[in-house]
């Protein structure tokens, strides 16, 4: 069976892949508006304690990068540290993830180049405009890792440089004028219970801080760099986000007006952008959210690719998604059908909002890599057990990050939350059971061919 290129990633290109899949420009774009309409000011505040939960999970995974290199990432710790059946489930969470993230943030490239378009007096609906970029996607998922991973980094590279030119312009014209505020970290008369449900946003902007790990079979010195890979992407982000944050509350006022502002726009680095600086650099920077947007589809359809590479070449999906490109050594069919799969699911939101689609789809796969991380938590603390590693941190990091996960969970639950949010965590049980199922039979077959072997060496 063929296998993915050894030793082709540098640290630039596996940080690459972290970065374009967290896509900060277009978590920025979009996300901090979407939290102020539950969570009023305190979009830095949840962006602060979730960085640090995604620290504590962070650590395990970091951990497990210095024992495995595989392409197979939190399916292949989880496998490894509680047996196949919660493997497959964690990769399975993990795969829904990445499908709906990639869906997702393909909807918010259709709705974002779609308004780009407008200014030029050109009218696209961002469907159309989400299934050509798809072809893109396919086309430069298939090439050369090492090519892919470097046009992500750079089309996130000039988006993040351009949004740190607004945010610092925004905190020196309001610090001048009206002076900085600590209010945007804190409560603001929020419970914790709204805090948790809508820091299920702020857990999105860092989902792909894992996927470096999916690069494990690819990369030079993959115990080195990997972890490196994922510290730099969850702090250096998670540092980017409280400036960015933290810039858009206060750059639309601490008020009821700046409030309304804020939740009610659909464009807030653009609007920002005309309203300090010009209208010409919100149109520029609308365009660097487009292109982080195409950056972070990609990403996340070649972290899933290499999931499902993972999972056939262990016998339990179908070989097919193990076939590699023969010239560029990419797992192309699983490129090819994760794309096809969040097409379908674009075109099932097609009426409504790009940035609602959005919304939606990546809710549900923020629920989803929660469920892998609890996973992933779990099998550390039984994994170090067993290599008698354990320790204060191997045991309290991760019993943190479950305790966390868990209530987070519990927030998007109860209190019900109004449709179609309330139906999201039953979507991502939904397809738990459907991998229980799934796995329980293909391990049953397993089982029976196992047997018919047996009984006929006996014969």
């Amino acid at each position: 069976m063929a296998n993915l290129k050894k030793d082709n990633l540098s640290i630039i290109e596996t940080i690459a892949l972290s970065v374009a899949i967290i896509a900060p420009t277009a978590a920025m774009s979009v996300n901090v508006s979407l939290m102020a309409e539950t969570a009023s000011f305190s979009a830095p505040l949840i962006f602060f304690i979730s960085m640090i939960v995604v620290g504590l999970v962070s650590y395990s995974v970091i951990k497990f990068n210095h024992y495995f290199s595989s392409a197979g990432s939190l399916y292949t710790f989880t496998q490894k540290a509680l047996g196949n059946r919660f493997g497959f489930l964690t990769g399975w969470a993990l795969l829904l993830a990445y499908i709906m993230l990639a869906a997702g943030c393909c909807a918010e490239l259709g709705a974002f180049f779609s308004k780009f378009l407008n200014y030029f007096g050109i009218q696209i609906g961002w469907f159309p405009l989400a299934a050509i970029f798809s072809i893109g996607i396919i086309f430069l998922g298939i090439m050369d890792a090492k090519l892919s991973t470097r046009i992500m980094l750079t089309l996130e590279g000039l988006s993040i440089f351009l949004i740190l030119i607004l945010s610092v312009v925004i905190l020196f014209k309001v610090g001048s004028t009206k002076g900085l505020s600590s209010m945007p970290f804190k409560t603001n008369g929020n419970s914790f219970s709204t805090l948790a449900s809508t820091s299920v946003l702020a857990f999105l902007s860092f989902i792909g801080f894992e996927s470096a790990s999916s690069l494990g079979e690819e990369t030079r010195n993959p115990k080195k760099f990997i972890p490196l890979a994922i510290g730099s992407a969850v702090f250096v982000t998670g540092i980017f986000y409280l400036l960015s944050s933290y810039s858009q509350v206060i750059g639309f006022g601490l008020d009821a007006k700046g409030l309304k502002a804020l939740s009610s726009s659909s464009l807030p680095l653009t609007d920002l952008s005309t309203k300090y600086i010009s209208r010409t650099f919100g149109i520029f920077l609308l365009f660097s959210a487009s292109l982080s947007c195409f950056s972070c589809s990609l990403g996340s359809v070649c972290a899933g690719s290499r999931i499902l590479f993972s999972m056939s070449k262990d016998g339990i999906l179908t070989k097919k998604l193990s076939i590699l490109h023969k010239k560029h050594n990419t797992p192309y069919v699983g490129i090819i059908l994760i794309t096809i799969v969040a097409l379908v699911l674009q075109a099932i939101l097609f009426n409504k909002d790009g940035i609602e689609a959005f919304n939606y789809l990546a809710t549900i796969g923020s629920l989803a890599i929660i469920v892998s991380y609890i996973f992933t938590s779990i099998g550390a603390i039984v994994f170090f057990k067993r290599t008698k590693e354990i320790n204060n941190l191997s045991i309290v990091m991760p019993i943190l990050s479950i305790i966390t996960l868990l209530y987070v969970l519990y927030a998007n639950i109860y209190p019900i939350p109004a449709f179609p949010t309330n139906i999201f965590p039953y979507i991502v049980l939904a397809w738990l059971i459907l991998g229980f199922i799934i796995n329980e039979k293909l391990t049953r077959i397993a089982k029976g061919i196992v047997l018919d072997i047996s009984s006929e060496s006996v014969h």
